[in-house]
């Protein structure tokens, strides 16, 4: 059974969505405070989504998403809070999550997020050895496995599709709307701000600088473009 952690300081809400996972067919792992929410992931190297709520009692969801993130870049994380600035949204993207939900949530939204995760994480499973090599840059689509000029780069798996699709069309310009479905499923209902945060980060990690791209370029009103 698939596991999903679910970390939440408010009983009835983490009971709420306990509830919902297991009637979606998930195993559902509590946790109530980011410590007990590391232990659990360490005692479950299996999890494959973590679900975490911002407000904590002890250290909050951001710090947890950054330690998580440390050694593990293939889980799918989903930041949880009440919050609606924009800059909550954005520090949980950049800080390593891949999706967030705002507060009050459906049950149907968080399980169609988890569930698109989760394709994501077996989305290359069974299929032919595949090697994607453009300037610096190889990809080893069955591994997961990113290198520039030799050395290993390690993304998570949104970055890791992003890449991915941008180095199988390669000066093709991108829209915003086409990597958001691509990534993240057509039927994601989310903004498309989460693109442009996980390019930002993306673009940290290979670019020679981060603030004057070389290799994913901003197509001004449209989106971006994979050019070597």
């Amino acid at each position: 059974m698939k596991k999903v952690l679910i970390l939440e300081d408010e009983v009835n809400i983490r009971s709420f969505v306990v509830i919902n996972l297991k009637r979606a067919g998930y195993d559902a792992i509590e946790a109530g405070t980011g410590q007990e929410a590391l232990d659990r992931i360490r005692e479950n190297p299996d999890i494959g989504v973590a679900i975490l709520d911002i407000m904590l009692p002890d250290i909050d969801g951001f710090e947890v998403c950054r330690r998580i993130r440390a050694n593990n870049k293939q889980i799918g994380i989903i930041m949880l809070t009440a919050r609606t600035q924009e800059m909550d949204k954005v520090t949980g993207l950049m800080t390593g999550a891949d999706d967030y939900v705002t507060k009050p949530f459906s049950p149907a939204e968080l399980t169609a997020r988890i569930d698109a995760l989760y394709r994501r994480l077996g989305a290359d499973v069974g299929v032919d050895l595949e090697i994607l090599k453009q300037g610096p840059f190889v990809m080893n689509t069955r591994n997961h496995t990113l290198e520039k000029s030799g050395e290993r780069i390690r993304l998570t798996q949104v970055e890791f599709s992003i890449l991915k699709l941008f180095m199988q069309n390669p000066g093709r310009a991108l829209s915003r709307e086409e990597i958001l479905a691509a990534v993240w499923g057509k039927d994601y209902d989310g903004e498309l701000k989460i693109v442009d945060v996980n390019i930002r980060r993306l673009r940290i990690k290979i670019e020679d600088d981060a603030t004057n791209p070389t290799y994913i370029t901003t197509v001004w009103g449209f989106g971006y473009k994979w050019g070597i």
